[in-house]
This record gives C-alpha cells, sequence and structure tokens, in this order.
C-alpha cells in the first residue's frame, strides 16, 4: 500500500525541502507525493544557474530559480504542471532503470488515451514533444525518483525564463538541452481540469491502493528548517555553481563596453572592462569593488552606486553596465 502525501505549498522552496526531508527521513514503505510550484525554474544539482536563466525575464516576470538535489537540466515551473515523486527502497542499484518509475507515468496517460513514451534522456514525449522531464536521487538505501508533468503551462513563460545567449558563459557545468515540449491537455479528447488530471494520476500511480498520510508537527518543523537554511539561501541556488566565465559586448550611444569575468562559487573573482567610451579615470581603480561579491545585478548595482559613473564609464549608464552583465 502505498502512503500518499501532499505539500500544502506552491513555494518550490518549501515543497524541494519538504520532499528532501521526507526521502532522508521516512526510511520504510513506498511513497507518492503530488505538488505544484508556483512560477519557478528548478536548477539541476551540478548547473551553473546563471547559464541556466534568462535573468532580465525572471525578474521581471518574479520567478523563482531555486536548486534541486538531483542531476539533470533546468526546467520550468508553473501551476499548470503538475510533479510527481516517488520513494521506495532501493533494491539492485546494478538493475535501476529509469522504466521501473517512467512505465506506471505511461500507463496513466494510456488510461486516457494518451500516446506516450519514455526517450533514453530520461524525458517523456507525446508526438515527439517532452511533457516530462525526469531525475533520481539515491539516499543510503533509498530512492527517489521524481519528474515534471506539462499539463497545461505556458510555453511563452518556460522559452522566455530558459532562452540564454550560450556564447556568454563558459564553465564545465551539466548544460540543459533544449527540447520541443508540449502540453498534456492537448492530447486528451475530453475537456478535463488540472485537478481531475491531479486525481487520476494519484489514483493511478498508487497502484493497489493508498493511505493518506501526513508529516508530524516536529517533522514539518524539520522541513521549514531546511528550507530556511539550505534552499532560501544564495549560497545553495547560485553560490554552488562551479567555476564559470563570463564575456560579454555591447554598444551604446556612449560607446563600446566589453565585460570579462571570472566568477567562482557564484562570486565575482577577478573582472576586467574595456571600451572605447570617454573615461576619464583608470577603470583599474574600481576593479577591486567587485572582487568577491555576489555575481547578481543587485550586488554590481551596489558597487555602481557607490562611484561617480561618468569618470569611469562616460555617458554610458548604469543600466546599459548591467544589462552588458546580465543580459
Amino acid at each position: 500500500m502505498v502512503t500518499y502525501m501532499e505539500t500544502g505549498s506552491i513555494d518550490p522552496r518549501y515543497n524541494l525541502a519538504f520532499e528532501e526531508y521526507v526521502l532522508c527521513h521516512r526510511t520504510t514503505g513506498d511513497i507518492l507525493i503530488l505538488w505544484q510550484n508556483e512560477n519557478s525554474v528548478i536548477i539541476g544539482q551540478n548547473q551553473n544557474t546563471l547559464e541556466e536563466i534568462n535573468v532580465p525575464f525572471v525578474e521581471k516576470h518574479h520567478i523563482n530559480v531555486v536548486r534541486r538535489t538531483t542531476g539533470g537540466g533546468a526546467v520550468y515551473h508553473d501551476l499548470g504542471n503538475l510533479n510527481y515523486s516517488f520513494i521506495t527502497d532501493l533494491e539492485d542499484p546494478e538493475k535501476l532503470t529509469i522504466n521501473k518509475f517512467t512505465i506506471p507515468v505511461i500507463n496513466a496517460l494510456e488510461q486516457l488515451h494518451v500516446h506516450a513514451a519514455a526517450s533514453g534522456r530520461n524525458d517523456i514525449l507525446i508526438d515527439g514533444r517532452k511533457i516530462s522531464g525526469t531525475a533520481q536521487r539515491i539516499e543510503k538505501s533509498r530512492i527517489l525518483h521524481h519528474g515534471t508533468l506539462l499539463f497545461r503551462s505556458n510555453p511563452g513563460m518556460i522559452d522566455g525564463a530558459l532562452n540564454v545567449d550560450p556564447h556568454k558563459f563558459r564553465s564545465k557545468s551539466a548544460k540543459s538541452v533544449k527540447s520541443r515540449v508540449g502540453n498534456i491537455a492537448d492530447y486528451i479528447d475530453e475537456d478535463m481540469t488540472l485537478r481531475e488530471f491531479w486525481e487520476h494520476l494519484k489514483e493511478s500511480l498508487s497502484g493497489e491502493g493508498f493511505v493518506q498520510g501526513s508529516l508530524t508537527k516536529e517533522e514539518l518543523r524539520g522541513v521549514e528548517a531546511l528550507k530556511r537554511d539550505k534552499y532560501d539561501t544564495w549560497e545553495w541556488n547560485y553560490g554552488r555553481s562551479p567555476e564559470f566565465q563570463m564575456h560579454h559586448k555591447s554598444y551604446w550611444d556612449g560607446g563600446a563596453l566589453e565585460i570579462y569575468g571570472d566568477m567562482k562559487k557564484g562570486r565575482i573573482e577577478a573582472l576586467k572592462i574595456y571600451g572605447d567610451f570617454l573615461a576619464v579615470k583608470s577603470m583599474e581603480e574600481i576593479i577591486p569593488l567587485f572582487t568577491g561579491k555576489e555575481f547578481t545585478r543587485a550586488a554590481c548595482k551596489g558597487v555602481l552606486d557607490g562611484i561617480r559613473l561618468s569618470d569611469y564609464f562616460g555617458t554610458i549608464t548604469e543600466e546599459e553596465i548591467l544589462s552588458t552583465m546580465f543580459e
């Protein structure tokens, strides 16, 4: 009998903390969790966050950016997407295949007369379009398998949030592979709501049945602590990124501006700024002000706010400098 849980939240930081807490502390039995996140980009554990997100778009649309503890590429979540998590005992790691977990999802879709298939990249496809991305994590004798199910997500938001210039960053991080995406709702004959799809999935994935589960008050405090100490932190979501290099060049009315940066653990280790703008002071005077700062728009704006811009950048504006660094 499967224990079924819901997180009761659409906060991606809380939901990932909930999932990890259950994985690490509920050490027996089969568990199914269905959950949703509000607008979010969820970064794979081995990825460089800034390589995966379109920073201006993410900031403009107030999209959460959170790193997960499983591998794979970055994915976009919204309330048109449903996430599922299987947690169970790890049997023989040598015989572990993704099909053990994707086949129940494919069967659940087949019951709705939706013909899906697993791909070699841990995705589930309908007519060649990705409707689900999956990933796994082993924790001692337990395994977590989780995935997305695009039911009625906004494709424009997916494309905007994850659309990054591939020439701007260079690192050894795991890169996301761009795929054509689709929505399950487009392939269902009947007019099904996401809540109805949720209920169908709960029944289908539970197999022989489920019992409703919940966390104790003490366990919920543990979830909150994990959220606060890990998933809420800049160090986890950005600072854990591998070393990488940034290079971008822009042309403004005030002249060309070219910026090179070496980053380590999400912080600026070295910076070089070039261009033909009309400066009256040496750039070397301000470069040390950036060293050690978080490579974020807010941190770099703080440095720029503390200097007389026209001395170093002529008529190039603060917004143009930040756009060169982060767009």
